[in-house]
């Protein structure tokens, strides 16, 4: 049975393992804790796919001193060769006694095949502890592996009357540094956010990263008619390959050229029922091995994504501010005639960040 030791150790993985979040895809974040005679001798996370786990980063560190040791892991170790070979087999090599693992590997080609070679090997697994914490971890990486289409966030910040700008059009700034700060070290951990045209049009924003050591996301960009300008800030970032336009197949030819000169991408797709086809596109980031993307508005991007049910999680933050009904509203039309239609969010949390409030849960 777990103590409060192995707890704790288990709770260093997961802080190391989220180091590594935003690098890592498709792989997940994973964290490791190599403990002998009640002393840390080594601790590592992986830090990027192509490059080494985080239980081989623990185990050179170690060397030697990894005999009879006890190895804390968020996921259970590989058993099979990718980019890397088995970690089983390197752990087995090292002569540590114990393993404690928080999650099976949710991939249903590999799960709980490393565990059974430790156990056939004479280490001893224990299997399950803060699994929920693990869970909540790689949330993005179970859908993933899965489904094979990447996690969807939903972003919005507003009043507490639920706007998200003035008449005018006047968004800046509802909610204050804090949680604007907030939403940079998220675009820190995704793969991508997105975007509709009608956010690029009022704001101009760059969909940037501004943390010190912080790298930025690719940027998606919902614009149909491509009425993209092309004086735009998204047009002329440092990396330009990183944002992408998701326009219809009749989008004229020469605004098409003219984007893509200055290194941007566009993508697409025929439209379903007059909108983005919601399902396809998340097929095509799945292609691109993205575990996460973040929506980050307005409010008709926000209420197509709902309505096509392709939101798992929302995270809201609202400013003790009041625009008034003539404000733009945070999500519009959902269709929605009868309360028992609502979208219903689960597990909800409402936590303080700075001034603001933050309201987050799944769908």
């Amino acid at each position: 049975m777990a103590d409060d030791l192995d707890k704790r150790h288990m709770r260093l993985a997961l802080r190391l393992a989220l180091k590594g979040a935003g690098r890592t895809s498709p792989n997940p974040m994973v964290g490791a804790v190599l403990l002998r005679g009640g002393k840390i001798i080594a601790t590592g996370y992986h830090q990027k796919a192509g490059g080494d786990h985080a239980e081989i980063v623990a185990l050179k560190k170690a060397g030697a001193k990894a005999r009879g040791a006890t190895l804390y892991l968020n996921l259970e170790p590989c058993d099979h060769h990718g980019r890397t070979p088995p970690c089983t087999l390197s752990l087995i090599r090292s002569g540590i006694s114990r393993v404690v693992v928080g999650m099976v590997d949710p991939n249903p080609l590999v799960s709980g095949r490393g565990i059974r070679r430790l156990r056939r090997a004479g280490i001893r697994v224990d299997v399950g502890l803060l699994d929920e914490e693990c869970r909540r971890l790689n949330e993005a990486f179970v859908k993933y592996i899965t489904r094979h289409i990447p996690f969807v966030i939903l972003k919005l910040a507003a009043s507490l009357d639920g706007k998200i700008a003035t008449s005018s059009g006047d968004s800046k700034w509802i909610t204050e540094t804090a949680a604007r700060n907030c939403v940079h070290r998220l675009r820190n951990q995704v793969d991508a956010v997105i975007v509709g045209i009608g956010t690029v049009l009022a704001d101009n924003p760059q969909l940037t990263c501004r943390l010190p050591d912080g790298r930025n996301p690719w940027r998606i960009i919902l614009d149909s008619h491509l009425r993209i300008p092309l004086t735009s800030r998204l047009l002329h970032q440092r990396d330009p390959r990183k944002t992408i336009l998701v326009a219809s197949p009749r989008s004229p030819s020469k605004k098409i050229e003219a984007v893509q000169r200055f290194g941007a991408q566009v993508w697409t797709f025929p439209p379903r029922q007059g909108a983005i086809p919601w399902v396809s596109l998340l097929r095509r980031f799945g292609k691109m091995g993205w575990l996460s993307v973040m929506i980050e508005g307005g409010g008709a991007t926000a209420s197509q994504a709902l309505a096509e049910g392709v939101v798992d999680k929302v995270l809201f933050f609202y400013a003790p501010k009041v625009i008034g009904g003539e404000g733009r509203n945070m999500i519009q039309t959902l269709g929605i005639r009868k309360i028992g239609q609502s979208k219903k969010i689960k597990n909800m949390e409402v936590s303080r960040v700075g001034k603001d409030f933050l309201v987050s849960g799944y769908l």
